[in-house]
């Protein structure tokens, strides 16, 4: 019995070591889960800290990286200033062979109309099947029908194709002849020119050494061109007055550095004598250079000798005047000049002794010097160029101003003429480009204006030049243009060219032409569309530093290509043509509300700072149309899934609005509003009306006038 009690006890006995291992083992295992657990946190938490000391090291590094950028910035524009002189010793001299054209027109190339129809194979129109003679003879006329009907169709399209390359091939050949007829007589003119150089001709010769100074390469971008010269055929001796750079164009940051404890950027001021040493040997470097192109242009040996005058245009300390203050002159001969190694010479010494000149002491504070002779005092005329001499486009007469525009379409290699004064049909100048593919005939028409151009003017240009058969049509003004013009000529075969505009196109294309001022080398404020980007520019640097806005970023499915714009609306009518933001008008007056690149997944953007809104508006309405021009037969049917993201000034997204689905035949929809409550706070309304009529029939329910 007791044998039998003890075997049991051992059982339980080893039952209770066994239980007691596993307890333990399942504690041991627990313990080093827990360790390990606590091991992975401690190695998280430790990458974590590498990670945030990393991104704060390469986020120092961008940031210091920057302002290395910035300094080395500031020493190449140094370095630019102080190698003027040697590095334009390197340019290629102007020539009058240089002005001449190439006799060379782009050859034919009628493309695929270059390659005959191909003429069907009779041997590819066999007959086919047949079990007996009767159907056999029968396929055989159906396939021999089937090659005659071939044959004449390819006879018709070759007969089709060598009269189209006919037509085309004497349209090019007039507008090669045009073409070779027009280079030959500039080529003429040129010629010309130089014989009337080789005499001494006091206009030509002016006319000539003004182009190279305009023409050389030897001038950093930004630096002025603007002269005023005569010449005396009797000394052989050229006078002329040649614009300097202000005191501005040293930098005046040495240098920038990045300060970690506050994160900002500090510049470094150059120090104010290094900085006046500097501006003074730019003088010196910019008369010599200027000497220095015109004897290089000098390829016939017109010139003896030059004088020459170097101004700035500021405002004169002593009067408190805009005036042109002489800080530089020289009198020197083309034999004393041309035995100076003008590489390797200190600027300041070479034209104060080298070659008996005068160089203000103080050029930085405008102290004038005494011109030895001055262009007025030449017994020919003075030609000027640059600046003020340019002719005022505002006040120029209406004939002269239409023949100014055909001339530049000229200039951009095309027949011009302009029409006559009666009968014309609201058509000013007639244009053809020559090009085969994109010319043809443009219809021209100049509004010399001081105001705003409505937009029945644009409409009815664009009756003329549908009434005329004409491609495309041009209206050119001294002004601008309102929202609602640029809405109408969207898609159409329009183009618009306000007043700022037309002057760039003549700076680039040698003409001469300002809006408004008197003296000086800028234009006065362009009207129109040009003093509204004035505003806008001068309004960016205003609220630069403005963090206060949110950004509304739209995104649909869909290919069809949208404009977003907004308008800022007291009730259902915009403010002002000024307060439709669209594609030709970025942004209100005030910069509260404009159009901005959207961020990731968004398609378009708008910004928009609420609380700077003007005090009687009560809404901002979005919307969004078609674009004409890349899907011209598209509607909204297409604009699913749309939306707009809210987010904050520092990118963080606050909330997701949902707007209406596009419909068929609708080309223009309201996305929504947001409107102001009584408490001034805003909240958002979808919108949903759609529009066949495209952005033009919506801005016109806003009030905003098209036509």
């Amino acid at each position: 019995m007791s044998r039998r009690s003890s075997g049991m006890i051992g059982v339980w006995a080893e039952a209770q070591r066994r239980q007691q291992r596993q307890q333990e083992a399942q504690h041991r295992a627990w313990v080093q889960g827990q360790r390990e657990q606590e091991r992975q946190q401690r190695a998280y938490e430790r990458d974590m800290a590498r990670m945030h000391r990393e991104q704060q090291a390469a986020y120092r590094q961008r940031r210091e990286g920057d302002a290395r950028r910035r300094t080395e910035e500031l020493d190449e524009r140094v370095a630019v200033l102080t190698g003027l002189l040697a590095s334009g010793c390197g340019a290629p001299a102007f020539r009058t062979a240089s002005l001449t054209r190439p006799e060379r027109i782009e050859p034919f190339a009628p493309g695929q109309l270059a390659h005959p129809v191909p003429m069907p194979d009779v041997n590819r129109y066999r007959a086919q099947g047949g079990w007996t003679a009767g159907r056999r003879e029968q396929a055989q006329q159906e396939a021999q029908a089937r090659y005659q009907q071939d044959w004449h169709a390819a006879q018709a399209a070759e007969a089709q194709r060598l009269q189209q390359l006919a037509s085309y091939r004497r349209q090019y050949d007039e507008w090669a002849a045009a073409q070779l007829a027009e280079i030959r007589r500039h080529n003429a003119g040129i010629a010309g020119m130089a014989t009337a150089l080789r005499a001494g001709e006091p206009e030509t010769v002016v006319e000539y050494f003004s182009a190279a100074l305009y023409a050389s390469t030897a001038w950093p971008e930004g630096l002025p061109r603007q002269v005023a010269a005569a010449f005396d055929p009797a000394a052989r001796q050229l006078v002329l007055n040649w614009e300097l750079p202000a005191y501005d164009v040293v930098p005046e940051s040495k240098a920038v550095k990045y300060l970690v404890g506050s994160d900002q950027y500090k510049e470094v001021a150059r120090p104010a004598a290094q900085r006046r040493v500097l501006y003074r040997d730019v003088l010196a470097q910019c008369v010599l250079l200027a000497l220095r192109d015109l004897f290089a242009a000098d390829e016939f040996g017109t010139l003896d000798s030059v004088a020459l005058n170097g101004f700035v245009d500021d405002v004169d300390p002593a009067t408190g005047l805009r005036a042109q203050i002489v800080l530089g002159t020289v009198m020197v001969t083309r034999a004393a000049f041309g035995a100076l190694n003008l590489a390797q010479v200190s600027a300041v010494d070479c034209l104060v002794d080298g070659v008996r000149g005068q160089l203000s002491a103080r050029p930085d504070q405008r102290v004038a010097v005494r011109p030895g002779r001055v262009p007025d005092e030449v017994g020919a005329g003075v030609v000027s160029h640059g600046g003020g001499a340019e002719p005022d486009l505002l006040e120029m007469d209406p004939v002269e101003f239409e023949g100014l525009v055909a001339e530049l379409f000229r200039a951009r290699g095309m027949q011009a003429v302009t029409t006559q004064r009666s009968n014309d049909g609201g058509v000013d100048v007639e244009a053809l480009d020559p090009d085969p593919i994109s010319g043809g005939k443009i219809i021209v028409q100049v509004k010399r204006y001081r105001n705003t151009v409505p937009p029945s003017a644009v409409r009815d240009l664009y009756g003329t030049v549908q009434g005329a058969g004409a491609n495309k049509g041009v209206l050119v003004t001294t002004s601008g243009f309102g929202p609602g013009s640029y809405t109408f000529a969207n898609g159409k075969p329009l183009t618009l060219v306000s007043g700022g505009e037309l002057v760039d196109l003549l700076g680039r294309c040698g003409l001469r032409g300002r809006l408004g001022g008197g003296g000086g080398g800028g234009a006065a404020a362009v009207p129109g569309r040009a003093a509204s980007a004035a505003a806008a520019d001068a309004a960016d640097a205003a609220d630069a530093a403005d963090d206060d806005y949110n950004v509304l970023g739209m995104s649909w499915s869909g290919g069809v290509a949208l404009d977003v714009c907004a308008l800022v609306c007291r009730g259902s009518r915009v403010l002002s043509d000024e307060h439709f933001v669209f594609f030709n008008n970025p942004r209100t007056p005030d910069g509260s509300v404009r159009a901005v690149n959207g961020g990731a997944g968004d398609k378009a953007a708008i910004r928009v700072s609420f609380d700077s809104l003007p005090e009687p508006a009560d809404r901002l309405v979005l919307v969004a149309a078609v674009d004409p021009e890349v899907n011209p037969e598209a509607d909204l049917a297409g604009f699913t899934e749309a939306g707009i993201r809210l987010r904050d000034s520092a990118g963080n997204e606050l909330d997701r609005l949902d707007v209406s689905d596009g419909r068929a035949g609708e080309t223009a929809l309201v996305l929504g509003s947001f409107r102001r409550r009584a408490s001034g706070d805003w909240e958002f309304v979808v919108g949903g009306k759609g529009y066949p009529g495209g952005l033009e029939a919506l801005v016109q329910e806003h009030g905003i006038e098209v036509a």
